[in-house]
């Protein structure tokens, strides 16, 4: 008897999978000419419906035989027997029941020259049993072909797989239509429609249904679950519940087999097919949060890498691990299951530990290679890892926080470098809360190192109301007798990032380190260091001279950091084709690291070089790419950077209204008091001064000009200070005293060691105070201003 399996429900997804299938055991002529294929996939993952669908297809006679019922692999060839109908016991003559032929040879007979499709279906649990008596029907029967579903392959001379991965669900964020577009996502629809008519994907429900499908691996029979379970949950309570996953999946359909019934049977089957060792390593590896490679596997979880590389393939072939490009993972529902199993096992402590220990191990090895030629390679390797340090310092946060603080600093590179910066946080900022102001002894540098990548999120972005204020003083108080060269390289430049003030003995004292990127990283604080004093071409040189070290060395970061210097200054003097070029090639550099933070970051550069250029249209190109790339880093502070710019754009384009709109947006946006935050907020406060200006509110502008001024000075950045200064000139010019604006535009020139006559609110004030003032008038007045010192700006302008 042959026959066909009707089925009940809808077949979604699969198309590639079912076209490889039917291709493979169609004519030789049409790429087929295949006599086994092997469907392997994970419980759950549709390997059934995906036989019964490509048998469904074929011309032939098919015959479906489901193995799953089966325990002893003795009556497997009589199970397939009977699927035909036919009976092993013949009756003699006088009656009686003669003694019946060997079952296989039976077999044998049946189908020798029966032109059929045999559908063996859940070979797994008695692989080596299907496996011989396939080879014998294959051998003896030309006609015959078999298509078998296994978790894992028979091992067949001539076999084929075809692999059944998880179906594919969307990322996080699309909208609905974009949502039906992925297998998972339309299989929770067809299903939970099937119980509840009324049930849409739409704008309301996509975000939940997308959770879903990724929380459960886009394995079909999880979904489907999930989906039966709106009779009685609304879709955003299954999306909340779906961390007691088996708890919620426990009730499928009645006439399934049990173990396709509840979502725990189902891994539960996988797992009762796993020798001793391989339990052991199955349950060992949920302690990875991503994917994870053969060594860290081996390391771990306590295996020789002739172990590791046998049970590994053992558990990839068996479908409870995937295996792709190098590195493992395991699904998530799996991983679940066998978690459950490892904390029953009581050796969560214990592997948890090894994992700690590997990861810090290796963002250790990493660090000094971040920082040479090979820093690509070892930012690929540290990226493909990210899930897992990320697991290894969030648990050492809570359980060994000598071990957090290590981490955290061996991963800074890391996270600067790929433009990452606000990525540890949160970690950082709880193990603050755990430790509070008393650095651990030894660690000073990794405790300094902590309250800065908190800082780097903002205090919004370290969550749970955290203020950084209580950490800063001991902070500064070990920066300030911190034996120099610190024993981590990026703190010198954190340190200048996050305060703007490279220490001095940075830049000059101590003894050098002798290698070349350390001897870049200090001639880049010397340049900032003449910068921030004004010294306009010693900055120049010193960046020239850095720039020339992290070439040698190969860190594009270090370059870019530098290009964007000497990109500015160029602008500064004028040059502005010079000055994009210089921006280009920084973007370059930053793009090769994936620093997606840092392109933002330039991108804003480069378009407030072409607004004071008066390009307002490449500006906003650029301001609007940047703003995009910025959402894709979920980066504190560079939306507020491009409202700025974008303010700038209307403002010098006569729109007040929307200039002030996009300000007072950007100032909201300055959440966090990092150093090149703190000077973003300082040209907000200039440019709603300009607004006010504009508005013949002199007042305000002053107001908002002194606020300016207060922060800049307060950095100690009196070059910074100096667009505060200009800006002011315009006031002073407004309240009918062009002298005193002259002065102040030279005292800014001075601050910064360049007047900025390009600028097209320097430039105006510029000519409008040389229209109110001799010429000779206004040239001495310039001069006063451009020739004062440091104190001597400090004590004219309030701050002595």
């Amino acid at each position: 008897r042959m026959y066909r399996r009707a089925q009940l429900t809808t077949f979604v997804g699969r198309r590639d999978e079912l076209e490889r299938v039917s291709r493979l055991l169609g004519p030789l002529d049409r790429g087929g000419g295949a006599r086994l294929v092997t469907v392997v996939g994970s419980g759950g993952s549709g390997k059934t419906r995906l036989a019964i669908e490509a048998a469904g297809r074929d011309p032939g006679g098919v015959a479906f035989v489901d193995l799953g019922g089966l325990r002893d692999g003795g009556d497997l060839p009589r199970q397939v027997l009977n699927a035909f109908g036919v009976r092993e016991g013949v009756l003699n003559a006088g009656g009686r029941q003669s003694q019946p032929p060997d079952t296989v040879e039976r077999l044998v007979a049946a189908l020798s020259d029966t032109d059929l499709l045999l559908v063996l279906d859940n070979c797994e649990h008695m692989v080596e049993e299907v496996a011989r008596l396939v080879f014998r029907l294959l051998t003896s029967c030309p006609r015959i072909r078999v298509l078998a579903t296994s978790r894992e392959a028979l091992g067949i001379t001539g076999e084929v797989l075809c692999p059944v991965p998880p179906l594919a669900a969307p990322p996080e964020g699309v909208s609905a239509a974009e949502a039906l577009e992925y297998p998972a996502v339309r299989l929770f629809a067809d299903r939970a429609t099937a119980v509840r008519p009324d049930f849409t994907v739409d704008a309301a429900t996509v975000a939940p249904v997308v959770r879903v499908c990724r929380a459960l691996d886009g394995l079909p029979l999880a979904i489907e679950l999930a989906a039966a379970r709106l009779r009685s949950l609304p879709v955003d309570e299954v999306a909340a519940r779906l961390d007691d996953r088996f708890r919620l999946l426990s009730q499928g359909s009645r006439t399934a087999s049990p173990r396709h019934q509840t979502l725990r049977a189902v891994v539960g089957w996988s797992w009762d097919l796993l020798e001793e060792d391989e339990q052991r390593l199955a349950r060992r590896l949920t302690v990875f949060a991503g994917g994870f490679t053969l060594d860290a596997a081996g390391r771990v979880c306590e295996l020789s890498d002739a172990e590791a590389v046998e049970r590994l393939t053992g558990l990839a072939d068996k479908s409870l691990i995937e295996g792709d490009g190098g590195r493992y993972r395991m699904l998530g529902t799996v991983r679940a299951f066998c978690a459950e199993r490892l904390a029953k096992a009581g050796e969560e402590e214990e592997v948890h530990g090894r994992f700690t220990e590997y990861f810090l191990d290796l963002a250790r090895t990493a660090e000094p290679y971040l920082r040479s030629a090979d820093q690509l390679d070892w930012l690929a390797r540290l990226a493909a890892e990210d899930a897992n340090l990320q697991a290894a310092l969030h648990r050492a946060v809570r359980t060994d926080q000598d071990t957090a603080f290590r981490l955290i600093a061996a991963l800074t590179g890391y996270w600067w470098l790929r433009g990452l910066r606000g990525h540890g946080a949160v970690a950082a900022a709880e193990l603050l809360r755990k430790v509070g102001t008393a650095p651990p002894q030894g660690l000073e540098e990794e405790y300094v190192l902590c309250v800065l990548n908190a800082a780097a999120g903002g205090e919004d972005g370290a969550g749970g109301g955290f203020t950084l204020q209580p950490y800063w003083q001991p902070a500064e108080e070990i920066m300030a007798e911190l034996e120099w060269p610190p024993r981590h390289p990026f703190l010198t430049v954190l340190w200048g990032m996050g305060t703007g003030a490279p220490r001095p003995s940075a830049l000059t004292g101590g003894p050098r380190r002798p290698d070349p990127w350390s001897d870049a990283l200090t001639r880049l604080g010397r340049g900032h260091m003449a910068l921030f004093g004004g010294e306009v071409d010693e900055a120049a040189r010193q960046f020239e001279d850095s720039l020339a070290g992290f070439r040698s060395t190969g860190d594009r970061w270090g370059m870019a950091l530098c290009l964007a210097e000497l990109a500015m200054l160029a602008g500064w003097r004028g040059e502005g084709q010079r000055s994009m070029a210089l921006y280009d090639e920084a973007l370059e550099s930053a793009g090769q690291l994936g620093a997606v933070e840092d392109l933002a970051d330039l991108l804003c550069r480069k378009a407030d070089g072409l607004v004071r250029a008066g390009d307002f249209a490449a500006a906003r190109t650029a301001y609007e790419r940047a703003a995009r790339t910025a959402r894709e880093a979920g980066a504190p502070a560079l939306p507020a950077a491009v409202e700025w710019g974008l303010g700038e754009i209307a403002r010098l384009s006569g729109d007040l209204t929307e200039a002030r709109r996009l300000m007072e947006a950007a100032l909201a946006g300055c959440a966090t008091g990092w150093f090149a935050v703190e000077e973003l907020r300082a040209r907000v406060f200039v440019a709603l001064g300009r607004i006010a200006e504009a508005e013949d509110d002199t007042a305000r502008a002053r107001e908002w000009h002194q606020r300016a001024l207060n922060v800049m000075i307060g950095s100690r950045n009196l070059a910074g200070a100096s667009g505060a200064v200009e800006a002011l000139a315009g006031v002073v010019l407004l309240e009918g005293d062009p002298e005193g604006a002259a002065l102040l535009l030279g005292l800014g020139a001075g601050l910064r060691g360049i007047s900025l006559d390009q600028d097209p609110d320097v430039a105006r004030t510029m000519r409008r105070a040389r229209e109110l003032l001799s010429p000779d008038a206004y040239e001495a007045a310039y001069r006063r201003g451009r020739a004062m010192t440091g104190e001597e700006a400090l004590a004219f302008l309030g701050r002595a």
